[in-house]
């Protein structure tokens, strides 16, 4: 999904180190700082983390960012549940 949006392949690559990428805007550590938080057990979400967000976000692009974070953990653990595993369409090329 993400080649098919226009995203390259070295950004996808550097996501699993994102707060260390140059690659990245600040508002797009942001939202990947905000799904690692929001994908731990507790979700823990500190305001000033939130005042953050809300800076660089909308309102209505918050909740549009955090239901589809929200819903990608479901599905993770959803299928985690049921021990159904990766179909591979995700894997980058070498």
């Amino acid at each position: 999904m993400g080649r098919k949006s226009g995203l390259s392949e070295s950004k996808l690559a550097a996501v699993a180190d994102f707060e260390h990428s140059a690659g990245f805007s600040e508002r797009e550590k942001l939202a990947l700082e905000y799904a690692v938080l929001l994908t731990r057990t507790p979700v823990e979400v500190p305001e000033d983390f939130f005042t953050d967000l809300r800076s660089q976000f909308t309102d209505p692009q918050l909740v549009e960012l955090t239901a589809a974070i929200a819903w990608e953990n479901y599905r993770a653990r959803f299928n985690h549940a049921f021990g159904i595993e990766s179909e591979g369409f995700c894997r980058l090329p070498r």
